[in-house]
């Protein structure tokens, strides 16, 4: 899913120029002027991010902080200023900010910044999803339950792994160590006991897990197989 970001920063020129360069490497953009303009789109809808000015934005900078924070505790902020001293660093991070950078900035820089961020929020999500939909069959992890069919401890466990990672490569000396903590052949004959199990589940959903010979199982739909 295209990440949305939010720029709330008084200098059009820059917050333009930011805005453009955002979109050119696949983000989806808005920048806005005014600080309070910027949180009435917050409430509208969902973001992903928000790059903000701390000063020129018609509001005091760290009082929309703490209040864009006190709203959504999770959504990522990072503070973009021409404010350099420690005090006004260090009190932005206790407002809630995520980072800082002061201007002049490298935008490629700032984009890895900006990954950083979205990669631990999106691990972080991943790890509290247990329940997974596959081509209308209901997987839950935390009931260990696949429909109306009850699994085993290791077999759902392995299978939340595989459904995490649904497309890629799972790796399977990393499936090992989770689940076996122990990684040789008697746990990995083991391992491919439960691999056959799973398929039990799997094939009237549509669904194949696939051996990549040295590395590891991905789980995919037939359908994927077949485009």
């Amino acid at each position: 899913m295209t990440a949305k970001i939010l720029i709330i920063d008084g200098d059009i020129s820059l917050s333009t120029v930011l805005s453009d360069y955002l979109i050119s490497r696949g983000y989806k953009a808005q920048r806005v002027s005014d600080g309070k303009a910027g949180l009435e789109i917050l409430s509208e809808g969902h973001w992903d991010v928000v790059l903000m000015e701390l000063q020129g934005i018609g509001v005091n900078g760290y009082e929309l902080l703490k209040d864009i924070r006190h709203r959504q505790a999770t959504l990522p902020l990072i503070v973009l200023t021409t404010r350099s001293d420690r005090e006004d660093q260090m009190r932005a991070f206790q407002l809630g900010a995520d980072d800082y950078q002061t201007k002049p900035f490298s935008m490629d820089i700032l984009i890895c910044r900006i990954e950083a961020i979205l990669r631990r929020i999106r691990a972080f999500e991943e790890s509290k999803q247990k329940v997974f939909e596959l081509n209308g069959r209901i997987f839950d992890a935390a009931h260990q339950t696949f429909d109306d069919e009850h699994m085993s401890s290791r077999e759902s466990e392995l299978l939340l792994m595989l459904c995490r990672h649904e497309g890629e490569i799972v790796d399977r000396h990393a499936i090992l160590s989770a689940l076996w903590k122990e990684d040789n052949a008697f746990t990995a004959r083991s391992l491919g006991v439960y691999i056959n199990h799973l398929r039990h589940f799997l094939t009237p959903a549509g669904y194949q897990i696939i051996a990549v010979r040295y590395k590891g199982y991905k789980l995919v739909a037939y359908a994927t197989l077949n485009s």
